[in-house]
């Protein structure tokens, strides 16, 4: 397999390329790897290739497989106007990049696989969401919605597209288990507002596998987009838990205690409009996933802590 990964370096990709790349050693089969940067200079390992964004504009090269990572983080900074402006043009730019290398193409990819996120659904709460529920409008289903409707134009040069809803990723090497760490272990951890919020996770292991077994099914034909030409799935464990369950079961694998509470109303003061993330639930239900026979690695998330090793 030959495949290209937009977003390879960050904290989703480069543990999909090292999963990869030994998954594909231990089966000894061809695997080609190269990340899409902006930044020739950029450190990868030996294994992996890399190629610019202006070199992708003028490459004959033929992929199999292109995986739509890049965008910069949703919770990093406060939704100011400018950052998200900034947060849509980090997808924006890099998939318009990959649609028009893919249309030009002689030798098209089998499939596009592009990065989105639950934030979708917009926050509903307790409701169970599966693939085919519908969204309620606010900021984080804006920019997900432009960006998949923006990667689905991928099916007018004939490639599959698999849209690829992420959860929160637990592993301490990045995302929010990373910045919880710190305040975790001083003790002065805590649940956020009342702790009933549903928080859909899913462990970097699993969110790793289940691309791959994506990746796989369609190219093995298992998947048919004859109809459509897109499919999408929710990377989240089947076990979402509410805030509470998350604080304890996280102060428990520290062994510190969690006795704060943050309040919903410092928590908008703090956060203004990206404080929805913290505070409004999403119950995603990885419904695609569990039909195509995925089986999760931690399906609840004390496995998922418990495995980990700080």
């Amino acid at each position: 397999m030959d495949i290209l990964i937009s977003g390879g370096s960050g904290f989703l990709g480069s543990a999909f390329s090292e999963t990869l790349i030994k998954r594909y050693q231990e089966q000894n089969k061809p695997l080609h790897i190269t990340w899409l940067t902006r930044d020739s200079s950029q450190t990868h390992p030996d294994a992996i290739s890399m190629l610019t964004y202006d070199e992708l504009a003028k490459t004959d090269k033929s992929f199999d497989v292109i995986l739509n990572l890049a965008g910069a983080g949703i919770a990093d900074e406060r939704w100011s106007d400018a950052r998200k402006e900034a947060l849509l043009a980090s997808r924006i730019k890099p998939t318009e990049s990959l649609l028009d290398f893919i249309a030009r193409s002689s030798v098209k990819p089998k499939l596009l696989v592009s990065g989105s996120a639950i934030g979708w659904y917009g926050a509903q709460g307790n409701t169970p969401l599966t693939e085919t529920s519908h969204a309620e409008d606010d900021f984080a289903h804006h920019l997900c919605e432009t960006w998949e409707q923006l990667a689905l134009q991928a099916t007018e040069s004939g490639v599959p597209v698999a849209i690829v809803r992420t959860g929160v990723v637990i592993h301490p090497d990045g995302g929010m288990l990373a910045k919880l760490l710190t305040p975790f272990k001083m003790g002065a951890g805590g649940q956020l507002g009342d702790g009933q919020q549903i928080m859909s996770w899913i462990s970097r292991d699993d969110w790793v596998g289940a691309v791959i077994s994506i990746i796989e099914q369609h190219l093995s034909g298992a998947v048919k987009t004859q109809q459509s030409m897109h499919s999408i799935y929710n990377l989240t464990a089947p076990n979402p838990v509410t805030n509470h369950t998350f604080t304890k079961e996280l102060g428990a694998w520290l062994h510190r205690p969690t006795f704060l509470t943050l309040p919903s109303a410092v928590l908008k003061l703090m956060f203004g409009e990206m404080s929805t993330l913290l505070i409004d639930g999403q119950k995603v239900v990885p419904q695609a996933l569990l039909n195509a026979g995925y089986k999760f690695k931690y399906p609840t998330l004390k496995q998922a802590l418990t495995q980990q090793s700080l």
